[in-house]
């Protein structure tokens, strides 16, 4: 009995040990990753011209790194060469708003779905931060136009449903 515990004990700590080293490899690939796409693309479009794609590829890699500064200025280089591109807004309003610049956001979220009308992801931003700004119906409407296109979008229901109640008890007062 007793060695039947020590066992189980130390193969549940194996697994424990595999999982996060399974984890950390992952951490480590994906850093790696994004170190090389910033490797690869800084150097070449600081020496010359580059596509509207190389721009917006680097702005992810300093999004994904959390440089919103950095990753805003590459995606303004994207939006300078392809002006409607409607993933540059959404990712460039996604930037303002982790910088709390949440007008700017809007701006961006509300060209963004100019371009796509049913782009949900920027439409589920969009009502993101109208929410930070205290706009509970005009976020309640940005979910709306999320679960009209895609009715099983899990973020936009908890939202629309939690505004649904904050702007019906707001009505009532």
């Amino acid at each position: 009995m007793d060695d039947t515990i020590r066992i189980f004990y130390l193969l549940v700590l194996a697994a424990l040990l595999s999982w996060l080293a399974w984890q950390v490899f992952r951490q480590v690939a994906r850093s790696r990753g994004v170190e090389d796409v910033i490797t690869r693309l800084q150097p070449k479009l600081k020496k010359g011209p580059g596509s509207a794609e190389e721009f917006y590829e680097l702005g992810c890699a300093f999004l994904e790194k959390r440089l919103y500064s950095e990753a805003g200025q590459n995606f303004k280089k994207a939006l300078n060469i392809h002006p409607e591109f409607a993933e540059v807004l959404n990712n460039l309003g996604f930037c303002y708003f982790q910088q709390n610049q949440y007008d700017l956001a809007i701006r961006q979220y509300k060209e963004a779905v100019r371009l796509k009308p049913n782009y949900t992801a920027a439409l589920n931003n969009l009502g993101h931060a109208y929410e930070q700004k205290g706009q509970a119906e005009l976020a309640l409407d940005a979910y709306e136009q999320v679960l009209s296109a895609q009715p099983d979008n899990a973020i936009a229901e908890r939202r629309a449903r939690s505004l649904r109640k904050r702007v019906s008890s707001t009505e009532q007062v």
